[in-house]
């Protein structure tokens, strides 16, 4: 009796045993199995991530291969490029006729005088036989007692007895020289009407006395008498007296 009694406890504490290690397996087998499943389960659902969309760069588009240009093309290109020129005609402005704004023409004759001595001087004329004085102030040209004068190129020769007298005087102070005296005025067609008028570095243009900075003359045909003075100080010979005459603006001797 005690046997089985024995046998019983063991039997019991056998399957109490069996029962708790069925209880401990299904808990041991979910843990067991949890990190298997996490350990292989990471590197196959690992995924490698899509390039993102950068929407704002465009995909390069293919280049597009160049054109061969023709032969004669290639030389204009070559050609260096010729810079546009400024028009060279400029617009003609409208000439006015008055005559305070036309500009006087230059005589083609000589326009430079000269003093020498009593005999071998110039004086200034109209360019035309029978001119008037006054209205030739801006054309008229240089006339000397001889031709080929020394120091007046291309100057015209005085018509034979023009010139009655010369009286020089030369100033060295002052440095200046001149020429009075008395004229024959039918030698060169001028009128007996004709009250004279002024010629000096102004009018006619152009007009100078060989080595002088100035020069004045006066001449005056209803008188018959002449004046000219060169001079190296402008103040020597003035000019804004024309209407004053040879004997106020010069003095001199007329005789």
């Amino acid at each position: 009796m005690m046997r089985s009694q024995v046998k019983f406890v063991l039997m019991a504490m056998l399957v109490a045993v069996l029962a708790t290690m069925a209880m401990a397996a299904p808990s041991s087998s979910k843990k067991s199995s949890h990190p298997a499943t996490t350990s292989h389960a990471k590197p196959h659902s690992k995924k490698t991530p899509a390039p993102k969309p950068t929407g704002h760069k465009k995909p390069p588009t293919p280049k597009k291969p160049k054109k061969k240009a023709p032969k004669g093309a290639v030389d204009a290109a070559k050609k260096p490029k010729t810079k546009a020129t400024k028009a060279t005609t400029k617009p003609s402005k409208a000439k006015s006729t008055s005559p305070a704004a036309a500009k006087p023409t230059p005589a083609k004759m000589g326009q430079t005088g000269v003093i020498v001595s009593a005999t071998d001087f110039c004086v200034f004329l109209p360019p035309k036989f029978g001119g008037d004085i006054a209205a030739n102030e801006d054309r008229a040209v240089a006339f000397c007692t001889k031709p080929n004068m020394p120091g007046a190129p291309n100057a015209q020769v005085l018509p034979k007895g023009f010139i009655q007298s010369a009286h020089l005087v030369s100033n060295s102070t002052g440095g200046w020289i001149q020429v009075t005296g008395r004229i024959d005025r039918s030698k060169y067609g001028l009128s007996p009407k004709d009250g004279g008028g002024q010629y000096d570095v102004k009018a006619p243009v152009g007009a100078i006395c060989a080595g002088y900075k100035s020069f004045v003359q006066l001449t005056e045909p209803d008188a018959q008498i002449y004046c000219i003075r060169c001079c190296m100080n402008k103040i020597d010979c003035p000019v804004n007296k024309s209407t004053y005459g040879c004997k106020r603006v010069l003095g001199g001797d007329y005789s």
